[in-house]
């Protein structure tokens, strides 16, 4: 048995059993920050995180509290700015993005920009930042949420991150480069990921003491239902002792 945890330790390992080694990834503020960590501590040693500021590569030996502070640069193997970070997904250098937002629709697309008409909204968001270069240039893309229905929606109000947009073949139509796009989104209730095919979103994974029911109930759309739907593990001990003592030990976030 897995010792107690919180949904947000549930979260931050899930995403970080998504890092791979010896691959780049695009990462912010909050839960992927602390997922890049924990995937450096446990499996990942040569992942290589990006920061939207300039810092390439650094050892997360202590928890960064923002993008552009010094702890993003501490034994990196470079130290740019945002431009070169920008140019650097631009090339197909990236690739993973860890992005987060307000609302997602059956394609991918995010939201972190209004809700309700963008001239008259009922809430103004923080915007973009550097989500819209991450969604459009880096390889894959990994969306992480709160599950319900005010946030998994048929429709954005805004897309403020292209996903696949309106369907297959809708990307290349915009210009952005083929093979990109969305690849995961992982919530409190379960992991998901993309049909080929239709490009419409598709359960892979329940998390821990999760029903099937309660995902379709907490999604404002019909997601793809496969024959098979796995079961994501619990954080083990080992991951929430890492977590804990080492990643976050001031508990800044979990």
């Amino acid at each position: 048995m897995s010792e107690a945890y919180n949904p947000t330790e549930l979260l931050i390992c899930i995403a970080a059993r998504l890092m791979e080694d010896g691959t780049t990834a695009f990462i912010g503020t909050g839960i992927p920050m602390l997922a890049a960590s924990l995937a450096q501590k446990m499996h990942a040693p040569n992942l290589v995180p990006i920061f939207e500021f300039g810092g390439t590569g650094g050892s997360l030996e202590d928890l960064p509290r923002a993008v552009g502070e010094a702890r993003t640069f501490y034994r990196a193997v470079a130290a740019s700015g945002i431009c070169d970070i920008m140019e650097t997904a631009q090339r197909g250098f990236i690739e993973y993005g860890f992005l987060g937002g307000a609302q997602i629709d059956p394609y991918g697309n995010l939201n972190s920009t209004v809700i309700g008409d963008h001239d008259r909204p009922k809430v103004r968001l923080p915007g973009s930042g550097g989500a819209n270069d991450v969604g459009s240039f880096c390889w894959r893309t990994i969306a992480i949420m709160r599950h319900d229905r005010r946030r998994f929606v048929p429709r954005v109000d805004f897309i403020t991150t292209p996903g696949y947009l309106t369907g297959p073949g809708a990307r290349e139509a915009a210009g952005l480069p083929p093979g990109t796009g969305p690849y995961r989104v992982v919530s409190n209730l379960a992991l998901m990921g993309f049909d080929e095919a239709s490009k419409r979103m598709m359960l892979l994974a329940l998390n821990p003491g999760v029903t099937l029911e309660e995902v379709i109930e907490n999604t404002g759309f019909e997601l793809i239902i496969p024959d098979e739907v796995g079961r994501n593990g619990p954080p083990t001990a080992e991951e929430l002792r890492v977590l804990r003592e080492e990643v976050d030990p001031h508990r800044l976030y979990i």
